[in-house]
């Protein structure tokens, strides 16, 4: 295995192109080392992307978003309160990745490129409308997050391509987000499902959503129509059993031994519902 410590992205990108066998990169690695460790994956190539210069950094964009590096935490997130504060959902969701001790290693970027449907962080982001940038042989490129997992362990990343950051967009006002999963222990397991769910207010009335959901299909899931139960109303009782509906309709999960179809399709709605009243409590100022 040849190890790798370019100074910058297109050198990244240089060294992925020109590798024959299996190539990995490296940020957090709390994915990529345990999968050599056990050896469901030997690296002929391992790209370690820490020491580029800005992939620790958590910046504000000119457009009042932020721009989050590839080998930024999840403790790094959960210590930047102004982050924090336009985002809860999106923090919360990455803070339930793994120990404490996962937590100062693993980042967003991993979490997504590990292309696991049940990824906490994923649906959070979906919501948010985060996007990615990325690098690679064709040049650069912006995607949404909801277009680069593409199947269990997949990407739509090509041979060579990384992502260099994630993007969130600017909160503005009213604005409200959450993230929930249902696991069977208390900590440290893999969402049987999960949900996010990010929304603004004019006054009391929705007049934008997103709704993700985890754990229920191939990939994480962008539901429109979820969306569209809630918007233009003040998530009455209605809304919100509207919103259950949509969401169990659109879930499609599979039956294994952490839980039946049946019982994922059931619990999408309760989270639905529970991630919803969160995300507009928050909007409202209510909630932290």
């Amino acid at each position: 295995m040849h190890y790798h410590t370019p100074a910058s992205f297109e050198e990244a990108v240089r060294i992925a192109a020109s590798a024959g066998g299996v190539t990995r990169f490296l940020a957090g690695g709390t994915d990529v080392l345990v999968q050599l460790r056990a050896g469901a994956v030997t690296p002929d190539d391992l790209i370690d992307l820490k020491h580029i210069p800005g992939v620790h950094d958590i910046a504000a964009t000119p457009q009042g978003g932020w721009r989050i590096g590839v080998a930024v935490s999840g403790a790094e997130l959960g210590e930047h309160a102004a982050l924090k504060r336009d985002w809860p959902g999106v923090v919360e969701a990455m803070e339930l990745v793994g120990s404490t001790q996962v937590q100062g290693r693993a980042t967003l970027t991993g979490n997504l490129c590990n292309g696991s449907p049940a990824a906490d962080s994923v649906p959070a982001l979906v919501a948010a409308g985060a996007r990615v940038a990325v690098t690679g042989p064709q040049g650069s490129r912006e995607m949404a997050v909801e277009q680069v997992p593409t199947g269990p362990g997949k990407t739509a990343l090509g041979p060579g391509d990384l992502i260099t950051a994630i993007t969130l967009p600017p909160r503005g006002a009213g604005g409200g987000d959450a993230y929930q999963r249902f696991i069977p222990r208390t900590e440290m397991d893999i969402a049987v499902v999960g949900c996010a769910v990010n929304l603004t207010l004019e006054g009391d009335v929705i007049t934008q959503a997103r709704v993700a959901l985890g754990a229920v299909a191939p990939t994480v899931m962008l539901v429109p129509e979820a969306a569209e139960a809630i918007i233009s109303t003040t998530l009455d009782s209605d809304a919100l059993e509207a919103l259950v509906k949509v969401a169990r309709s659109a879930a499609r999960p599979i039956s294994d031994k952490r839980g039946t179809a049946e019982f994922r399709t059931d619990i999408a709605g309760v989270l639905a519902r529970r991630v919803a009243e969160l995300a507009y409590a928050r909007a409202k100022g209510r909630a932290k």
